[in-house]
């Protein structure tokens, strides 16, 4: 009798431990899942966030010039000081992530984006604004380091699609960024694209700091803080004298001596990152034949992209009484451009089986010559409103096919362990060439201007021109980009690719 009890008692015991332990199975199933999510929902409301920053100023900036008393060619800087930031605080915020942990690195990138919010909305002059774009331009590290929080933090199965998920809801927020600035501008005043996105930013900020787990996975080494200094001197020294020498004169003494601070401070630069443990930008990497060449399609395509978000719309602005333009409010400008950010977003969808039909360097020259007519179309064919949605519909079309398919030449051009490295680095000179051809553009349209300050239809004209021709350089490029046997699909989002976070999806930078 007793030892039935007791029998019973043990049975009964185990099976209590046993139903116990299950429960707590699934309840730590369960927090897990919700850390998870919760993870996942604050990268989402970060980059969503920054996607419309990145966007919002750019049919505004006819409205920044007007209210803030200045040129065109000055105003272009609130363009190209948030990318030549972004240049060069990205892959060093990027890295000290990976040294220091990833989250602390995230929430200041967010800190530094609402910090800029707060200066361009207060700025009471275009100096000011440019400093606050700046600023914001440091907190563009926000998407690598996003996307290394969702490796570290997700279930290996789902990051991929997660990826995926975060790499579309950037390009769905650059295109939501063209559409929104006009209503919001209307109803509220310019200073709101930037106050807006400065709260959401905070509050994404605050449940960072409380819900996402620091990084495990630490990265030991050091910052090329050498190397940041000198690309940031001679990209602004070049840039500086760009977009002054107009104004200065081109064989002037100061924009002579800013070319050659440039030169120098290149060499220099050059040296100093060859020589570098940790270097911001891999010259041994660059030196491999299908680096360099995806790396200098993507300088062309950075003109391209960031030169048209940031003219088009003031060209669209333009009064019909002027010869050119269509008299478009600020929202409508918006909603012209919007095609171009959904055919990016479709193309990219779908370029991974091109790519793996006629090869990515084929896609890579088909995207670059089909962004030549597009440019042209916006030049010298742009009196009607459906011509606008087709060159936009048709430039998004190539740039989609091209981003995608220069994810695949990097993932199939260096070692699985560099994927991550040599992503960031086309990403970073994709900014950079963004930068530039900003500066280069301004320059060539400013050079029209009339007595009344209103650039003449020949100078957008010549501005586009440029960029169709950086288009046929792109694909000139992209036929010395080698064959690969193997083409691996790296766009599918299914998590099955090991390197998916390094994939390109229109155009929105997957990097580590």
């Amino acid at each position: 009798m007793k030892a039935g009890t007791a029998s019973s008692t043990s049975s009964a015991g185990r099976s209590g431990r046993s139903g116990s332990a299950g429960n707590t199975n699934r309840s730590g199933s369960a927090d897990r899942a919700n850390s998870y999510q919760l993870t996942y929902g604050v990268v989402i409301a970060g980059t969503a966030a920054f996607a419309l920053l990145q966007s919002l100023v750019g049919p505004v900036l006819p409205t920044i010039q007007r209210e803030l008393h200045t040129d065109q060619s000055t105003v272009t800087w609130v363009m190209t000081a948030y990318l030549l930031a972004a240049s060069i605080a990205t892959p060093i915020l990027g890295r000290i992530g990976d040294m220091a942990g990833k989250k602390k690195i995230f929430v200041l990138a967010l800190l530094l984006l609402a910090l800029g919010a707060l200066v361009s909305a207060l700025a009471p002059n275009i100096g000011i604004m440019i400093i606050g774009r700046a600023i914001q331009g440091c907190g563009g590290a926000i998407l690598p380091l996003s996307f290394g929080i969702l490796r570290d933090e997700l279930p290996r199965e789902k990051v991929g699609t997660a990826v995926g998920v975060i790499a579309a809801l950037t390009a769905v927020g650059a295109g939501a960024g063209l559409v929104l600035a006009g209503p919001i501008e209307d109803a509220f005043g310019y200073h709101w694209l930037f106050w807006a996105p400065m709260a959401v930013v905070l509050l994404a900020a605050a449940a960072a700091a409380k819900f996402i787990p620091e990084s495990r996975n630490r990265t030991p080494g050091g910052v090329s803080w050498l190397g940041g200094v000198l690309l940031a001197g001679w990209l602004v020294s070049l840039l500086l004298g760009v977009s002054e020498g107009r104004a200065w004169g081109w064989t002037s003494g100061r924009v002579l001596g800013l070319f050659g601070a440039a030169a120098v401070l290149l060499l220099l630069w050059l040296v100093a990152e060859s020589r570098a443990r940790e270097p911001l930008i891999d010259l041994r990497m660059m030196r491999q034949r299908p680096v360099w060449t995806a790396n200098l399609v993507a300088l062309m395509f950075g003109m391209g992209l960031y030169g048209t978000m940031s003219f088009l719309p003031a060209f669209l602005q333009t009064p019909t009484s002027a010869g050119y333009g269509l008299g478009a409010s600020v929202t409508e400008s918006g909603l012209y451009c919007l095609p171009m950010t959904l055919a990016m977003f479709v193309v990219s969808m779908f370029s991974a089986r091109v790519a793996a039909s006629i090869g990515s360097r084929a896609a890579v020259v088909l995207g670059s010559l089909i962004s030549v007519l597009p440019m042209i179309m916006f030049g010298y064919l742009n009196d009607y409103v459906w011509e606008i949605l087709f060159a936009s519909t048709m430039f998004g079309g190539g740039m989609g096919l091209v981003f995608a398919a220069l994810a695949n030449i990097i993932v199939e051009s260096v070692p699985p362990t560099q994927t991550g490295v040599a992503s960031g680095m086309n990403a970073n000179i994709r900014t950079i060439g963004g930068s530039l051809g900003s500066a280069v553009i301004a320059v060539l349209v400013a050079s029209g201007t009339t007595a009344g300050s209103r650039p003449k239809a020949s100078g957008y004209s010549h501005g586009f021109l440029f960029l169709a021709a950086a288009s046929v350089v792109a694909a000139a490029v992209a036929l010395l980009i080698p064959r690969f046997r193997n083409e691996t699909v790296v766009l599918e989002l299914s998590g099955r690719h090991e390197h998916a976070e390094s994939a390109l999806v229109a155009g929105a930078e997957l990097v580590d």
